[in-house]
């Protein structure tokens, strides 16, 4: 049984619009913090080593969701901040924007953390990221040759999510 309801993958998806180049990049990364996947699709500028990159992404993600829990209004225990939080645990966030990108973020029960990076125009992404999560129970964790927490090499998942990506609205 998936996550997110379902038996298989939904037959509709969330709706994808778009131009084509909306989608800049995505990160999977398991809850140890290795990078699974990471795809680009629309990055003009790079500035990072792939190592270094996903680091400063992972830990940028880790202080994001410690100070959303650590501001939250509404939990009397606040922990304390740089503490790793279990997923879905205390306050998080979903999504923030700056003038040139956008970044969406999933987390799942079991720690996979997909991040999304697009257009700042870009709507609410919760959608597509369970959308894109359910592709990855399916072709990624359902597939018996594939060994949990060694990097994603399905060509099936990579061209779903490229095709899909590629769309968003």
């Amino acid at each position: 049984m998936q996550f997110f309801g379902g038996s298989d993958i939904s037959p509709s998806p969330p709706v994808t619009t778009g131009s084509g180049d909306n989608g800049h990049m995505m990160y999977i990364f398991n809850r140890n913090g290795v990078c699974l996947l990471y795809r680009e699709w629309n990055r003009p500028l790079k500035t990072l080593d792939a190592q270094q990159d996903n680091k400063l992404m992972f830990g940028l993600l880790f202080s994001l969701k410690s100070f959303t829990a650590k501001m939250d209004p509404t939990s009397v225990e606040k922990g304390n901040l740089g503490v790793p939080q279990l997923p879905g645990q205390g306050c998080s966030f979903h999504s923030f924007r700056t003038n040139t990108y956008k970044l969406s973020f999933m987390e799942s029960p079991s720690g996979i953390k997909i991040i999304l990076v697009t257009n700042p125009k870009t709507g609410d992404l919760r959608e597509s990221l369970k959308y894109i999560y359910n592709l990855y129970v399916e072709y990624v964790v359902k597939n018996p040759l594939y060994t949990p927490g060694t990097p994603i090499s399905c060509e099936l998942f990579n061209t779903t999510v490229d095709q899909y990506v590629k769309n968003l609205a």
